[in-house]
């Protein structure tokens, strides 16, 4: 890598260049690009809900749920899956807390427990008792689950072993294993080739179905038809259930004008404009104004398309960003750093559009006030700008290792989005040998395998895996997909024994096991920042190497 990616690498580590990151920057940053998506969404909530009676899936489902606590059954329901949940939770939280005796050192505690034997812990395959992931295992669909471990096993069963023994040929032998020069060029590049060859493909596919979505929407408005949901067209308005009918007259009564979304937009976006180059000197000015321009036809084909396939490209529109940005900034003038901010700014503006969409066909449903709801997102919206930073800085300084790989928070996307920006600004200079034919490989082989997806159909497409889902564990390691794995097979036996019950009680399950680990960070945190340390190590050893601290010892 170049002196200058060096330099630039080192400052996307840290993006306020000072020796620890500013939490007020932080939240300064949030608070001025947050509410643009907001904003810019607010006037097309009538033609996606009301016109073009978008489906929206999660939102439509989240709605149905809500709307089935207020009946006699769903209360009652309801109440026992709330039991089970704090009953999960409180086994969670305590399973943490009894874990945290065991890990005064690193490599230390159940978490570094070798399941299949040392040898497959040094691949990264073993179970690392987390609750967190055995709970988001009950979540995700089994096709998920699986496409993970198939991931794991090709790349740390079989590829990174087989790449390793070409050290010294491949790349120099004396190379760092967290080099980019070495074997964690290859990890960190594949898993970029397949992630950039699923995130193409599924940008053009849904893009394109909105354009023809768009296309037939306007065809049968001009031939005076009704507006179709989808490819079909919807039945006549007379007919219109009394449900539909109310729904529309209430979800239309509460107004929210014009002008208050073009002045909040506009305001921000001056204000964003003249702040974010203070806080990113790298950002330009001309830079955030291209991108505030675009960003509102970007938030309304990604809240479109996500009403059509449930499915929010923001990450798409974000890798957009990275290399626009980037490569225009150059790497002289901090474009890894720029393109990385383009992308947080770009990520929040899209992703939030697509939110409120969602909220507001969830509303539509359950009859509630969409001007309530866009207050309630303007007040959630900001809770989030102020609570992510302090949660960010609070693991930050609790957890010296976090971003680091083989750490408990290894945050494998940072690694992968910053190298996404080098690559966007200095091209390919910085991958191994043979680097750049397997990524060319995993980058097309992605695609294949999506477009397999399609053209086989619904039913068979079941059956082949995921490549987004089967790139994260090229970088991160097998654990964790393990662990999902078994909370997939708890799910699996659990339904074969009694379906009634797993369907009704699975979710609140997952989230007790999710939350009450999720939680006990929070002390966990609080322990480390007080430089509380754990008073047990628990490490394994082969028995040759037991032998010899045995004789070390005893000596």
């Amino acid at each position: 890598m170049s002196e200058v990616s060096a330099k630039q690498s080192t400052e996307a580590n840290n993006p306020f260049n000072i020796k620890n990151p500013s939490l007020g920057w932080m939240i300064g940053f949030l608070f001025v690009v947050s509410f643009l998506g907001l904003f810019s969404v607010v006037p097309l909530r009538k033609i996606m809900i009301v016109d073009f009676k978008l489906t929206y899936p999660s939102g439509t489902a989240t709605a149905h749920l809500i709307n089935s606590f207020h009946t006699p059954q769903g209360a009652k329901l309801a109440k026992k899956q709330v039991k089970t949940l704090a009953k999960f939770f409180s086994f969670s939280f305590l399973w943490g807390l009894f874990q945290w005796f065991f890990t005064a050192a690193d490599d230390c505690g159940f978490a570094s427990f070798p399941t299949f034997g040392l040898k497959a812990y040094e691949n990264k395959f073993y179970f690392d008792f987390s609750t967190t992931y055995v709970g988001v295992g009950m979540i995700c669909p089994y096709l998920i689950n699986i496409s993970l471990l198939l991931g794991s096993i090709l790349s740390w069963g079989i590829m990174w072993p087989l790449i390793e023994e070409r050290k010294g040929q491949w790349y120099p032998a004396d190379e760092s294993p967290s080099s980019l020069h070495g074997l964690q060029g290859y990890k960190v590049f594949i898993a970029i080739a397949m992630i950039l060859g699923d995130g193409l493909y599924n940008f053009c596919k849904v893009f394109g179905r909105t354009l023809y979505g768009l296309y037939l929407q306007f065809r049968s408005k001009n031939e005076g038809a009704v507006l179709p949901v989808g490819a079909r067209p919807s039945p006549p308005e007379p007919s219109m259930s009394f449900d539909d009918q109310r729904r529309s007259e209430l979800f239309l009564k509460d107004q929210i004008p014009i002008w208050v979304s073009v002045v909040g937009y506009v305001g921000i976006a001056i204000i964003s404009t003249i702040t974010l180059p203070h806080i990113f000197h790298q950002l330009k000015w001309y830079h955030i104004i291209v991108i505030y321009i675009i960003a509102p036809v970007l938030a309304f084909c990604n809240a479109y398309g996500c009403g059509l396939t449930d499915w929010s490209l923001a990450s798409t529109y974000g890798k957009l960003a990275i290399f626009t940005i980037g490569s225009w900034a150059g790497a002289s003038h901090g474009g890894v750093l720029a393109g990385l901010a383009a992308c947080g700014v770009m990520m929040n503006i899209v992703s939030t559009a697509s939110d409120l969409t969602q909220d507001f066909k969830t509303g539509y449903m359950t009859l509630a006030s969409p001007r309530s709801m866009f207050i309630s997102q303007i007040i959630g919206t900001a809770m989030g700008c102020l609570i992510s930073p302090c949660v960010f800085w609070l693991f930050y300084k609790a957890f010296h290792d976090l971003g680091t790989q083989g750490s408990a928070y290894p945050a494998p996307y940072a690694l992968v989005y910053r190298n996404m920006s080098i690559i966007g600004v200095e091209g390919f200079s910085a991958l191994p040998k043979n680097c750049l034919t397997l990524c060319y490989i995993f980058f097309l082989g992605a695609i294949v395998i999506n477009g397999i997806r399609d053209l086989v159909g619904k039913n068979k497409a079941k059956y082949i895996p995921l490549p987004m889902a089967m790139a994260i564990p090229f970088y991160l390691g097998s654990y964790f997909a393990i662990d999902m794995c078994i909370g997939s097979l708890i799910l699996f036996v659990w339904t074969k024994i009694n379906k009634a019950k797993a369907d009704a009680f699975g979710s609140a399950v997952a989230s007790g096991l999710i939350c009450g680990d999720g939680i006990w960070t929070l002390p966990s945190s609080l322990l480390a920042l007080a430089g509380v340390k754990p008073p047990i190590c628990m490490k394994f050893l082969s028995r040759k190497d037991n032998t010899r601290v045995d004789n070390f010892l005893n000596s």
